[in-house]
């Protein structure tokens, strides 16, 4: 029986931790070691189960100071439909005046998130 081991930087907090988990050949956790912290670990588990990303990008705006409005997911999708979303983001367009908090697009990809703008303009 055969184990391979992964190593993560916990991103959780500054401190970062070198975190290394080790599986057995079926992908099961066998250990988690190297975290400071309980979250180290639930960081570890969650991206060998599902890993989650926070996305940021930007979209065209017309009329507002700059052509280009920040916009930021209401919260973290998982990582395999990133690239879903920067498609559905392409080619869309707001008019200004827009605050901070507004929702650009509504559910995006059926995420159940939200592309809020992240700042005024």
């Amino acid at each position: 029986m055969g184990e391979t081991t992964k190593t993560y930087t916990c991103i959780v907090c500054p401190r970062g931790c070198d975190v290394t988990a080790t599986l057995n050949d079926k992908g099961d956790i066998l250990s988690i070691e190297g975290n400071f912290c309980p979250r180290g670990e639930e960081y570890v588990r969650n991206e060998l189960t599902h890993p989650m990303r926070q996305l940021t990008s930007t979209v065209i705006i017309k009329g507002g100071l700059y052509d280009r409005l920040p916009v930021i997911l209401s919260s973290p999708i998982p990582k395999d439909r990133m690239m879903d979303v920067m498609k559905a983001l392409d080619g869309v367009e707001v008019s200004s005046p827009i605050s901070r908090g507004d929702v650009v697009i509504s559910d995006v990809c059926g995420l159940g998130v939200d592309v809020v703008a992240s700042r005024s303009m």
